[in-house]
């Protein structure tokens, strides 16, 4: 059933793609709708090699709708609480799409085992991504600290999706092929990140002891 939705969205936004068309998806994307980024910004970033769109500009409105899609998670999480949550999970309409207890689970833990950070590094784990949003709602995270953190790592992977799709959509297959590795790139990069928040945090802290 997926696979003819997925095929006739894909239809639809490849006959109309655009700004627009990309926010909307990435939004459902981000949300609790099942819908892969791959399908969404690898042919715009191709659209943008042709000139018919602009690369930065794809990325910006897919980083939107990235965020607005996880708006949607934090606020219902935020709002419905953790049993209503856990209970919606178990519904049919939730297996539905693709949502068990078990991923619900898998992002709570993954949450509290990184904390807000994880709402920066989940955004780049297959997965998690997605559902990320959810547990940052029922721990109530600061809002401004899930926004910059929601960002950044969707604005990485948009990126990465972007460069690839400028460069290789014309090779499909290739990308269907490495989207795990391209995901532990992402994930690389993230970690990479998250190091030089950490050591220019501590030098700082450093420079302002030997200050006083």
């Amino acid at each position: 059933m997926f696979s003819e939705f997925f095929k006739g969205v894909t239809d639809w936004y490849m006959a109309n793609l655009n700004y627009g068309t990309i926010t909307l998806l990435m939004t459902i994307e981000s949300s609790f709708i099942p819908f892969p980024s791959e399908i969404v910004i690898p042919p715009a970033a191709y659209k943008a090699a042709q000139g018919d769109l602009n690369i930065i500009l794809v990325v910006l409105f897919s980083t939107i709708g990235s965020i607005l899609g996880a708006l949607i998670n934090y606020f219902l999480a935020f709002f419905l609480g953790r049993p209503i949550i856990y209970k919606l999970a178990e519904t049919k309409i939730a297996h539905m799409l693709l949502i068990t207890k078990q991923n619900v689970e898998k992002s709570e833990q993954y949450f509290i085992k990184f904390g807000n950070l994880s709402t920066f590094i989940g955004r780049l784990v297959p997965g998690i991504r997605q559902l990320i949003s959810i547990p940052a709602g029922l721990a109530k995270m600061n809002m401004a600290s899930f926004l910059i953190f929601t960002i950044i790592g969707a604005g990485i992977w948009n990126i990465i999706l972007a460069v690839l799709g400028y460069f290789l959509y014309s090779q499909k297959e290739l990308l269907e092929l490495y989207y795990k590795e391209i995901s532990y790139v992402g994930l690389a990069l993230g970690i990479i990140f998250i190091i030089f928040v950490v050591i220019k945090i501590i030098l700082s802290n450093k420079k302002e002891k030997k200050e006083v």
